[in-house]
């Protein structure tokens, strides 16, 4: 995501659906549906409409609401929300990793058919009034099965033995080193009032490499993967922490990954515990310290422990790849910010890392501090990689008179996300041990 710091005001509406009800000595009364989010209602537009049908994923929402209207209980929608949401995104990484007919001429590297379909599945569970009644909290309950289930954070499948390639306990391990486990997640497309035929090249990298294996000189390396959301109060409600914890005890090596610079990878060295304002894809801001869990003992930055000089170094593809140590700061005793391009001083407030202020900084901050708080920190490789801003070719320049997509479009983002996989491949190379220990050991109780 951009390097945002610009600080902007509080918007004037926030529409958030699916509160739980309030607690009663009663049953709580069934609650009436829900008015679609502004995320959902650009989904009407002419592009996400097209982008749905060059897809074939315009059936997604309409086969979805039959199958919501079939459940005769809350029990019953809940399985079918938890199913339909995760072969949604089995779908969509089959069609990226060319799995099955595209059923459409969209190429099959476009993470955005994934995005819009969610939103019309979301925005028919929002509106659904069954006959058997839900309440607030159980339709809340269903929209949350639904976007994990839809993002690939209900389906991670680590390896249960490191030298199982596929997480089925089957062997296949190459040159007897053992299968290195990797966690990756990327985020929605965003800024869509601006144009809202954008791509993000961190989600099509997440669904490239989602269940698949990379070779590296110190052995093969299974990739597991997942996608976000662009907004605030997911991330406020814990849901990097929620989808994460079960599972950085048992990697080698993590890395959040968004959409930066124009032009350039950075490997963020420093992560601040900020938030700058920049509003979200339901067009919300928030600026304010990142809340977490347990603020008293929450520090102002967290920091990389992916082998950042090693990934700088390598050849990985045709875009620079950059140490970026650069934050803005407050100085100890200080009430203005600062950048500070060697990184924070000692005791300083933290007002952006590395990667801005927003939900990539964000995103970053809080997996690395639950790296921290799980014990982790001197044994785990994890941070955060900006990829470049995705750009359609010369010409293609807006969302009235420009395509939906184009091949300059589609060879960059090609490119950026064959370079992630290198830098997966180096990351892994330079600095995951062996640690065979860790299979399948559960969490170590934290404080996020």
């Amino acid at each position: 995501m951009t390097h945002i710091r610009v600080r902007i005001g509080v918007l004037a509406l926030a529409l958030v659906a699916g509160l739980a009800a309030p607690a009663t000595a009663t049953a709580a009364p069934p609650a009436t549906a829900s008015a679609p989010t502004v995320e959902e209602l650009r989904l009407d537009g002419d592009v996400p409409q097209e982008i749905l049908r060059r897809s074939g994923f315009g059936s997604a929402g309409p086969a979805f609401a039959r199958g919501l209207g079939r459940a005769d209980s809350y029990r019953e929608a809940r399985r079918i929300v938890a199913r339909e949401g995760s072969a949604l995104w089995r779908r969509a990484v089959d069609r990226v990793q060319g799995r099955g007919p595209a059923r459409g001429d969209l190429s099959r590297d476009d993470d955005r058919p994934l995005y819009w379909a969610r939103l019309g599945m979301t925005r028919e569970l929002r509106t659904w009034e069954p006959a058997f009644g839900l309440t607030g909290r159980q339709r809340a309950a269903l929209l949350g099965e639904l976007e994990r289930a839809s993002r690939g954070q209900s389906d991670i499948r680590l390896p249960h033995d490191r030298h199982d390639r596929h997480g089925k306990g089957g062997k296949g391990g190459k040159g007897g080193k053992g299968m290195k486990r990797v966690l990756l997640t990327g985020f929605d497309p965003f800024t869509l009032d601006r144009d809202i035929r954008i791509s993000n090249p961190s989600g099509a990298a997440a669904l490239a490499l989602d269940g698949t294996v990379i070779d590296t000189p110190d052995g093969p390396a299974r990739v597991e993967t997942a996608v976000f959301p662009v907004r605030w109060r997911d991330f406020s409600d814990g849901a990097v922490e929620r989808a994460l914890r079960p599972h950085l005890p048992r990697v080698d090596l993590f890395t959040t990954v968004s959409q930066g610079r124009v032009g350039r990878f950075d490997v963020e060295r420093t992560n601040g515990a900020w938030r700058g304002g920049f509003p979200d894809n339901e067009n919300v801001s928030r600026t304010e310290t990142v809340p977490v869990a347990d603020p008293a003992s929450q520090p102002q930055w967290t920091t990389t422990t992916l082998p950042y000089e090693a990934i700088a170094a390598a050849d990985t593809g045709r875009f620079p790849v950059y140490d970026n140590t650069s934050v803005t700061e407050i100085p100890a005793g200080g009430t203005e910010p600062v950048v500070r391009p060697d990184g924070p001083t000692p005791g300083s407030t933290a007002r952006a890392g590395g990667g801005g202020d927003y939900l990539s900084n964000e995103i970053a901050y809080r997996a690395t501090l639950l790296r921290d708080r799980l014990g982790l920190d001197a044994t785990l490789p994890g941070g955060h990689v900006h990829t470049p801003v995705l750009q359609f070719g010369a010409g293609n320049t807006g969302p009235a008179t420009g395509a939906v997509t184009d091949p300059a479009f589609v060879r960059n983002r090609l490119d950026i996300v064959a370079q992630v996989r290198a830098i997966v491949a180096v990351a892994v190379s330079a600095s995951v041990p062996d640690r065979s220990d860790r299979s399948d050991r559960p969490g170590v109780p934290d404080r996020s």
